[in-house]
């Protein structure tokens, strides 16, 4: 017997830490493109389904990405943008700490409306590594303060996207 399931997940993070880039990948497997294009203002929604086995039985898990672009300050959108979501990518960029720390506060946020919202974090672009600025126990800190499970993820090669993903998809199951 398989289960088919539809969940919304927001992507949540500053601009330009690869939110867009991290689902293109995980979704359509596109090339990373290094000139970066900006996007126009408004809520993108994206999905997958993926197939996953779950206690005794198949899951086929439809993920909904919204990605709200163009604009990072939510306060007009905000709430239209969380309703409904059972979870959240967290996305940050190794080479610019700042944008660890404000994730605390978009995830306080979605909590506010959905307490029970599950949370995954992406430290991306793991490929500059000659550009990190954030340290693997700063990582472990926000991480466990967020209750959100860690990867080193590269929307460029690709690494860890696809596990990133569907860690979240098992998180999100019954």
């Amino acid at each position: 017997m398989t289960t088919k399931l539809n969940k919304k997940i927001c992507l949540l993070g500053d601009f330009s830490v690869g939110k867009t880039s991290l689902v293109h990948r995980f979704i359509y497997n596109e090339p990373f493109e290094d000139e970066y294009a900006s996007p126009m203002a408004g809520v993108k929604v994206n999905r997958k389904t993926i197939v996953m086995p779950h206690k005794n039985d198949v899951v086929e898990l439809t993920l909904f990405f919204w990605d709200l672009a163009g604009n990072e300050d939510f306060s007009q959108l905000w709430h239209s943008y969380v309703h409904g979501a059972v979870g959240a990518a967290l996305v940050c960029d190794l080479t610019r700490p700042e944008t660890l720390n404000n994730l605390i506060k978009y995830a306080a946020d979605l909590r506010q409306t959905n307490p029970t919202a599950k949370f995954i974090l992406a430290a991306n672009k793991s490929d500059l590594t000659d550009e990190y600025r954030l340290t693997p126990t700063k990582l472990k800190e926000i991480s466990t303060e967020l209750d959100a499970p860690y990867y080193l993820t590269s929307a460029k090669t690709g690494n860890e996207v696809e596990v990133f993903f569907r860690h979240l998809g098992r998180l999100l199951l019954p």
